[in-house]
């Protein structure tokens, strides 16, 4: 059987403070919307900026680290898979998630300068 690779990474800034929860088995999630920036020129030439919103999934001690460092405009450096579900909403309706569950973490601390 052919092997296949599910390998990510990931470098951005944090949209919020990290969500926990606490789940059955006393087990934690943590999750945080990361922005990941592209740049590039449009056929008029002019340089476009192009945000994407990627859901990274921290899990037990990983997101005990997520609770403590991640706060909103943290610069993060992931390393994880990607791992894609469904569930129904409440109206009734199929909704599909696609989410990065984070294996290795790197947080860079950023001076803000106003």
């Amino acid at each position: 059987m052919e092997s296949a690779i599910n390998k990510v990474v990931l470098s951005g800034f944090a949209g919020a403070d990290a969500e926990v929860k606490i789940l059955s088995g006393n087990q934690k999630l943590a999750r945080v919307n990361l922005a990941v920036n592209e740049y590039y020129k449009n056929f008029q030439g002019e340089e476009v900026k192009k945000t994407q919103w990627i859901t990274l999934v921290f899990w037990n001690a990983k997101a005990e680290l997520a609770e403590v460092q991640i706060k909103k405009g943290t610069r993060l450096t992931v390393e994880g898979k990607i791992q894609t579900g469904s569930y129904e909403a409440k109206d009734g309706t199929k909704r599909y998630t696609t989410e990065v569950v984070v294996n290795e973490l790197a947080i860079k601390e950023i001076e803000l300068v106003n």
